[in-house]
């Protein structure tokens, strides 16, 4: 059994998957399991959202990528499933309903009470072996993450080897100085990348940009505007600010904020100083000036860790920060991106062959690069002391 994330942007209204990259960053793992009867588990969003639906669509997707037939299950765990399973060949892959259709995959459980959901004992019971290759999901906690490794000898596939031997290196061997930038809208994540990278020396410097970006110039002392700073407010950010004032009083020589923003007036990109932003201004890139400068200090470094965007980058005039941004850091030696938007911005501007590694998992790599061990990693740790 093969766990992958096929979670993929969806039209609701035709089920039409609009983009492969995740199905195609799989593909090495079940390629490498051809000579075996695999069986495929994944999921599609979550219950009570929109493009929450069955994977009739992902199995034809992966079919025509693999160039190999692929056999849509309409079953989780029950006769249909077992019966297909037992009749496959050697060489079938088969790709079970998605998992979330089944409500014990969308609880948060703890390894030993996931092994004991009647998902995974239904599943283990039809498997010799479990492959977990889902980084995007490697932070969450539920069944077929961290159950079925407790119930069935597990290893990790090729893209979970390869997310964690290159996030890895940044803690390790990284050619120094290592920059961090962090931006976005996970103010409470970038900052526990940030205290977790400057406390223990990983980080030689850390830029921050974008939302986090802005609740540090806050914490400086700036004004950002009403409207930025009530968006800090309704994103429940606000006590974030006092975080980053420690942060800044303990390691503010290694902290880089932008020294200029750019604001929407009359329909035009214009910039401002940061101790001049106009009180009815919306911070929503940072500024030329700001740009040039960072831009120096990503270029200077050995490595170069990119997680989220420098402002509103879905529109052009504001995408500059964040276009600039990344095309210095894949000018250096050793460059990552934490994925997200940050990954869908290299892939608009169509240099994904620059970075040394862009993670297919936005969420998972940020709570890695806390410090933080991730549920799917310790499950098959466990699993490799239960069964190896």
């Amino acid at each position: 059994m093969l766990r992958v994330d096929f979670n993929s942007p969806i039209d609701p209204s035709t089920n039409q998957i609009l983009d492969d990259k995740r199905f195609r960053e799989h593909l090495p793992t079940v390629q490498a399991l051809e000579d075996t009867r695999l069986v495929v588990l994944t999921h599609q969003s979550r219950p009570g959202k929109k493009d929450f639906t069955t994977l009739e669509a992902h199995a034809a997707k992966l079919e025509r990528l693999l160039g190999r037939p692929v056999t849509y299950v309409d079953d989780i765990f029950g006769r249909c499933a077992r019966e297909t399973i037992r009749g496959a060949k050697r060489g079938d892959v088969l790709m079970l309903e998605n998992l979330r259709f089944a409500a014990e995959e969308n609880l948060t459980l703890k390894p030993e009470e996931a092994k004991k959901t009647l998902l995974v004992r239904r599943l283990a019971s039809m498997a010799e072996f479990y492959v977990n290759d889902a980084f995007g999901t490697a932070h969450r906690s539920q069944a077929s993450i961290v159950g079925l490794p407790l119930a069935l000898p597990s290893v990790a596939g090729l893209l979970m080897e390869r997310e964690i031997t290159n996030l890895s290196r940044v803690f390790s061997d990284a050619p120094r100085p290592v920059t961090f930038v962090l931006g976005g809208t996970k103010v409470d994540d970038s900052i526990a990348v940030a205290q977790n990278v400057l406390a223990h020396g990983t980080a030689d410097r850390v830029i921050v940009v974008g939302v986090v970006g802005n609740v540090f110039l806050l914490a400086a002392g700036h004004h950002i505007g009403r409207s930025s700073e009530r968006l800090i407010e309704d994103l429940g950010y606000r006590a974030e600010i006092e975080r980053a004032k420690k942060l800044l009083e303990i390691h503010g020589d290694r902290i880089v904020l932008p020294d200029s923003i750019a604001v929407r007036e009359e329909g035009e990109r214009v910039d401002y100083p940061v101790n001049a932003v106009p009180e009815d201004a919306q911070v929503l890139d940072i500024g030329t000036e700001a740009i040039r400068r960072l831009a120096e200090v990503i270029t200077t470094s050995g490595t170069v860790v990119v997680n989220g965007p420098a402002g509103l980058f879905e529109e052009e005039p504001f995408a500059l920060g964040t276009y600039e941004i990344l095309r210095a850091a894949s000018s250096v030696e050793f460059s990552v991106v934490g994925g997200g938007h940050s990954g869908a911005a290299v892939e608009r501007l169509g240099i994904e062959d620059r970075f040394t590694h862009i993670s297919t998992g936005g969420g998972a790599a940020i709570e890695f690069l806390t410090g933080k061990k991730l549920p799917a990693i310790e499950a098959l740790e466990m699993s490799r002391n239960l069964f190896w």
